[in-house]
């Protein structure tokens, strides 16, 4: 086997056909990459190009991300964009494979035309193998998307398959439902009135009002005043929090405004009188919102700042007749939104072979496997010496 994967990277693609496939995010021409995103099948707000491109440009060890496009043979449109990166530098595994390049959200969704969704998903995988690589991993996918539908549609008719090397379900919300027969359904009359209840002891510290910043004049103020919300928490305290990292911080006020111009993204907080008490980064993309992040003043946590800025969040969308739903894109035990957005879809990583009957293919899942189960150990130990 060793032998095999030796092989692979004896004989990869030619440079040419490598350089033509695989290309610097950066090269990528804006206005296309916003034209496909008009028309992409799967809305994905993070992979928009004035996310990505700050994502890639100074984000902590995500920058200088590559792409996969595609283009239609007759117009040179773009129709297809998966940002990429090698295995060895996702996973440290030196295997010929590319892996999707996560944009800080999690979700990897790629870009695929709905006006030609197999096209472009077959010319995706074509660059792939012109990159050399034997196979590409998709972290953080809707498992039932039309993107991957696309993917797999393509995949068939080599005779190929994914491989589900891991999956969950996450919490969403259908905007398109009444907000207070949603939020009842899902708490329950009981848990409500408990939270109205411990809303009305906020007001001791002055009026509670949910503040929305949509205008780049309004949206920079807003965004300073999360940072210093997610700052002062617990994430502050396990240096994660944004500001605490120079890249970090210099991508998300550079992407928060950009998405701004173009109306896909704001800033919610809730406040008790002159005191932010909860902020939050929504992005919008098509008919579908994103939660991005959460930060709130612990100093109001027996009032549950974030439930309160969750269940105004809620009806905003609700009332919102241009969302249709909204991806949490929290973790699949999320102890906050789960009891709050009650719907739910499936996310995994996807391993995809590119060739058929290729043994690179076995020691690129096996290399996974071993390398997810480490980190999960890892992450349990971690949360073990949290307690």
């Amino acid at each position: 086997m060793v032998d095999i994967a030796q092989q692979a990277a004896i004989h990869p693609a030619s440079a040419k056909d490598a350089a033509a496939a695989r290309v610097p995010l950066t090269t990528i021409d804006p206005g296309q990459w916003r034209a496909l995103a008009q028309r992409a099948v799967e809305p994905n707000g993070y992979y928009l190009p004035a996310w990505a491109l700050a994502v890639s440009a100074t984000a902590r060890s995500r920058t200088n991300a590559s792409a996969l496009p595609a283009f239609d043979k007759t117009s040179s449109r773009l129709i297809g964009l998966m940002p990429v990166i090698s295995l060895w530098r996702a996973c440290k595994i030196p295997l010929p494979a590319l892996v999707s390049a996560h944009p800080y959200g999690t979700l990897c969704s790629p870009l695929i035309d709905r006006d030609a969704p197999i096209e472009a998903a077959t010319q995706v995988l074509q660059d792939a193998r012109k990159a050399g690589a034997h196979a590409l991993v998709l972290n953080d996918v809707a498992l039932d998307g039309a993107a991957m539908h696309a993917l797999k549609q393509a995949l068939s008719r080599d005779g190929l398959k994914p491989r589900i090397l891991s999956s969950y379900l996450r919490a969403s919300l259908d905007a398109t439902q009444d907000d207070e027969t949603l939020l009842r359904d899902a708490l329950g009359s009981k848990k409500l009135k408990e939270l109205r209840r411990l809303r009305h002891r906020l007001e001791e510290h002055g009026p509670v009002a949910f503040d929305v910043a949509r205008r780049p004049d309004e949206i920079g103020p807003a965004l300073e005043t999360f940072l210093q919300l997610e700052a002062s928490g617990w994430k502050g305290k396990r240096g994660t929090a944004l500001v605490q990292h120079a890249g970090d911080a210099a991508f998300i006020r550079r992407a928060v405004p950009a998405l701004a111009e173009t109306a896909q993204c704001e800033i919610i907080t809730l406040r008790a009188g002159t005191a932010p008490v909860a902020a939050g980064i929504v992005l919008r993309h098509q008919d579908r919102a994103f939660f991005f992040k959460l930060g709130i003043d612990e100093r109001f946590a027996r009032y549950s700042p974030g439930v309160q800025l969750t269940l105004e969040l809620t009806r905003h969308l609700c009332a919102d007749p241009a969302i249709a739903s909204a991806d949490s894109t929290a973790s699949a035990d999320h102890p906050m939104i789960n009891p709050i957005w009650r719907g739910r879809f499936a996310i995994g990583d996807v391993l995809i072979p590119l060739r058929r009957h290729d043994p690179v293919v076995a020691l690129i899942h096996g290399a996974l496997v071993g390398f997810n189960t480490a980190h999960e150990t890892a992450r349990r130990l971690v949360r073990r010496l949290r307690k």
